[in-house]
């Protein structure tokens, strides 16, 4: 086993081990082991950073396999390329946020919480680094019962309904989604006359099925995938959970646990159905402008200031899924740059949040304003995490959302240049990029207009506001933030900032294995696609030795 696939085991099963050690501590020593345990996988992610070919980031690195069941041929498989290594560094990076962010929030069953977190955190790392569909659809699916767990105990006066609600609608759409894997599986059986469970060789067959059956799998995949977005209409679940889950949890659910669908999109419905892909691309495009239009438009009547932050996240991972479907490189690497961008400004605005509930027990806008005056720091950070979001140049949002857009407007039916897979290709267009466009200005409107009702103007607290436990000597939390907060929010502030100015940080990584995809699903999309020439013999050839494999 090479040095990149041990780390990408470290970074994974670090969380697990001291999630086990926690459950024979004490209470009082939970804390402590959760924040290690998670800073000590933060720590392995920056060494796999580190050691990772970043010139060769197209390609699957520290590849590991191990035999699970030698009588089926199935083995557990991971690796990792610049996409999927990069959202997990975004997992890691949120774990220490997570558990400094729940310190005082958390004061009863506290080594079931920190425990539920970190298997959390290894389920979520799981589905970026597997290479075979039992270790994805293992941890993908599991992922749901430590969100259902932290939601139904942890959570809200509402938290059963939120629950129930979460759980069944994300279940359900897994359950779907596992029905077109294993179709997929056994048609590749059928046809190659071998058994196999690795997402490169499913991919390099599935591209063969016609187009009909593509469309088959294609809708399997979108209702589990399209349920986690989620996109419109399946993102009724999300309001709720995010309104009624722990901090914690929210910014979890916002900054990983939602890329999750986004990523399934990416890794598997775009290269696994390339053809169904490109025939139903616009109307898959036409779902997530609703969604981008809808949600903003509802965000403006919200008086809840959580509840209002989690319909954005439906507008805006909206964006995402129109960048995916533009099928061009400007709008895949946008979505890709979307995903990390939204874990680390979304994430911020529900920790903002979780802090001011501490100290005023309301999230109620008709409640409370003016905090600027008693909560500057709190107030500063709130603009800067605020302005990040609305896109404002200069800051994270602004490159991912513009990327997004300059693909959609940019995608046309021009799939082939000079007998070369063209840089546009796609089968959208300025109209839709003109309509997404509508929902920068909606999200500019709620989002400052948010921002001003609680942080300016006259002072408004709701009475008898004041905790009984905290971090100071007299037994209360400090007016405004406290150090530990502070600490937590700066690595997100950091993040927001520096990919903002220079996000050529991360479009390097992203840009060449988004190429390669965007190449593969045209390439095979236009074997079947109405109207077009039939691709060469050679097509198939010529994708799947430029890295080796195919690409999934």
């Amino acid at each position: 086993m090479n040095a990149v696939a041990t780390l990408l085991l470290v970074t994974m099963l670090l969380p697990l081990v001291f999630a086990a050690i926690i459950l024979f501590r004490p209470d009082r020593s939970a804390k402590g082991l959760a924040l290690i345990g998670s800073t000590l996988s933060f720590l392995a992610s920056l060494a796999l950073l580190g050691r990772f070919d970043w010139d060769n980031a197209a390609a699957f690195q520290g590849q590991a396999s191990v035999a699970w069941i030698d009588a089926l041929g199935l083995r557990l498989s991971i690796g990792v390329d610049g996409v999927s290594l990069l959202l997990i560094a975004l997992t890691t990076i949120l774990g220490p946020v997570c558990v400094l962010a729940s310190f005082t929030s958390i004061r009863e069953r506290v080594k079931m919480y920190y425990g539920w977190l970190l298997i959390l955190q290894t389920a979520m790392l799981g589905v970026f680094l597997a290479r075979d569909l039992v270790l994805f659809y293992t941890c993908f699916e599991f992922t749901l019962l430590p969100m259902f767990i932290l939601i139904r105990v942890y959570g809200s006066t509402n938290r059963a309904k939120a629950s129930v609600k979460f759980f069944l609608y994300t279940f359900t759409g897994s359950i779907i989604t596992l029905a077109g894997l294993v179709y997929l599986v056994w048609w590749v059986s059928d046809q190659s006359g071998v058994w196999t469970l690795d997402i490169g060789t499913l991919t390099e067959w599935a591209v063969r099925m016609p187009i009909e059956k593509q469309a088959l799998v294609l809708g399997a995949l979108l209702a589990g995938f399209a349920v986690k977005v989620p996109i419109f209409p399946l993102h009724t679940w999300l309001p709720l959970a995010h309104t009624e889950a722990p901090t914690a949890g929210s910014v979890l659910l916002a900054g990983v646990l939602l890329k999750l669908g986004t990523y399934g999109i990416y890794r598997f419905a775009l290269p696994m159905a390339p053809a169904a892909i490109v025939e139903y691309a616009p109307a898959i495009a036409v779902l997530a402008i609703i969604g981008i239009i809808y949600a903003g438009l509802i965000c403006w009547v919200q008086t809840d200031i959580k509840k209002l932050v989690a319909y954005s996240s439906v507008s805006h991972l909206g964006f995402c899924v129109l960048g995916l479907v533009a099928l061009n490189t400007a709008g895949m690497t946008g979505s890709v740059l979307y995903m990390l961008s939204h874990g680390f400004s979304t994430g911020a605005l529900f920790l903002m949040i979780g802090f001011m509930y501490e100290r005023y027990h309301t999230r109620d806008m008709r409640q409370i304003g003016g905090l600027a005056s008693k909560m500057p720091v709190w107030t500063v950070f709130m603009v800067f995490f605020t302005m990040a979001s609305v896109g404002l140049p200069g800051l994270n949002g602004f490159p991912s959302e513009l990327l997004c857009l300059i693909g959609t407007f940019q995608s046309d039916a021009s799939w082939v240049a000079g007998g070369e897979i063209g840089a546009q290709g796609g089968t959208l267009g300025p109209w839709y990029a003109a309509a997404a466009g509508t929902g920068m200005i909606i999200a500019a409107i709620y989002l400052l207009y948010m921002v001003g009702r609680i942080c300016f103007g006259p002072l408004r607290e709701p009475d008898n506001h004041h905790d009984d436990s905290g971090e100071d000597g007299a037994g209360r939390l400090p007016v405004d933030l406290s150090a530990r907060e502070i600490l937590a929010l700066l690595p997100l502030a950091a993040a927001c900032l520096v990919f903002g100015l220079a996000p050529n940080t991360l479009i390097q990584g992203i840009e060449a294995p988004v190429n390669e995809t965007q190449q593969w699903v045209m390439r095979h999309g236009m074997d079947q696609a109405p109207g077009a020439d039939p691709a060469p013999d050679n097509a198939h050839a010529r994708i799947e030795t430029s890295t080796g494999e195919a690409r999934p």
